[in-house]
Formats: structure tokens, C-alpha cells, sequence
């Protein structure tokens, strides 16, 4: 763990795993570790990163609006397979968000890759894997796309990607069906208002 805590802290990134799948995981707030991500990935400088913390402080920082729902779903979900999306404060950086007027947050559920985010700071974990390919759950083959260090955990991972709900507007989107579905958020927040996804 201190070896990938070192990797992070020098500006590397570093595969690690989730509940779902392996992440290719780097300092959210160094531009070059992100710049790094988007290289080794070949992901579109477009699509925005999500901020992977450990504690809701982290939220309060870079959101500049939290709905009423929110608590009651993190206290149900986090940690675990839920992204979400919240309008974001000026002080998120544009690597990070690309701009755009929202930031997505994920708080994974794997006890050694948490213990690094709550050491290192908000990471960018976006999944490990090189843009446009399947999602990665075998870490030796990950690792012949994308050579850096990790730790491996292929036993611990479920390969049903994280759900990514919108929250920043009036009425919630599922931008992504994960592995929490609709009426599992339903049950817990039952006047959560979905607004359909246009195709």
C-alpha cells in the first residue's frame, strides 16, 4: 500500500480496485496525473472525470449545491456502486470537470482503495481501461493495455459498473443504469422525481 501510496503522491497513476471494476486512479487536483489518466486511457479530453473521496466533507468543497435526497442516499449507498452528480463550485478544476457546470462524485467500496483516497486526497478513477473498451476486471490483462502498478483483487469485483445519477437539476436523470436501478433509489427516497434521458 505505501508503494501506491508513493505512486500517487509522485504524480502516477495507479490501478486499483472497486465493488465494480478496476479504476485507473490518480490526484484529482495535480493536472499533470490527470493529463497522464486521459493519455494512458486515450479517453476524449471532453468527457469529464469524477472525484472519488472518502469523507462528504470533500462533497460540500467541490459542490455548490447539495439537494435534500442526498444524505438519504449516501447513508443507503455509499460506499458503493453509485455515482452522482451535483452542480459544481468555481473551485473544481477544469481538468477535472472540463468545464462543464456539474461534478460527479463516487465513493468506492474496496477498504484498501478508500484507505488511499482518505490518505491521498479526491482521486480520478475513471475505469481501467482504454477508451471505448470493455470495463476492466482481470487485472494481468489491464495491465498489458495500461503498465503501471496496482493491486490486484480480481475476486473482490462484481463487473456491473457504477449507476450515475444526476441530481443537478429539478428533476433526477440516470445517465448510466448501473448496478442500483431506479426503483432501488425509488425505495429509498420515494418522491425522487426521474426525468426520461432523451435518446
Amino acid at each position: 500500500m505505501e508503494i501506491l501510496k508513493n505512486e500517487l503522491e509522485a504524480g502516477r497513476a495507479v490501478i486499483l480496485p472497486t465493488e465494480t471494476v478496476y479504476g485507473l486512479f490518480a490526484k484529482a487536483l495535480d493536472q499533470d496525473a490527470v493529463d497522464l489518466v486521459y493519455r494512458l486511457k486515450q479517453r476524449p479530453r471532453d468527457k469529464a472525470m469524477n472525484l472519488n473521496i472518502a469523507n462528504l466533507e470533500q462533497v460540500t468543497e467541490y459542490a455548490s449545491e447539495i439537494p435534500p435526497c442526498f444524505q438519504d442516499l449516501v447513508a443507503h449507498f455509499w460506499p458503493g456502486p453509485l455515482t452522482i452528480l451535483l452542480k459544481a463550485r468555481d473551485s473544481v478544476p477544469v481538468w477535472i470537470n472540463s468545464g462543464l457546470p456539474t461534478v460527479g462524485f463516487r465513493m468506492p467500496d474496496h477498504p484498501l482503495t478508500l484507505e488511499l483516497i482518505q490518505e491521498t486526497g479526491p482521486l480520478i478513477g475513471p475505469s481501467a481501461n482504454l477508451s471505448g473498451a470493455s470495463s476492466g476486471q482481470k487485472f494481468q490483462d489491464i495491465q498489458q493495455d495500461i503498465p503501471v502498478l496496482g493491486l490486484a483483487d480480481d475476486a473482490f469485483l462484481t463487473g456491473v459498473d457504477s449507476t450515475i445519477l444526476d441530481l443537478s437539476q429539478e428533476s433526477a436523470r440516470i445517465l448510466r443504469q448501473g448496478a442500483i436501478t431506479q426503483t432501488d433509489l425509488q425505495a429509498v427516497i420515494p418522491q425522487l422525481n426521474f426525468k426520461e434521458v432523451e435518446k
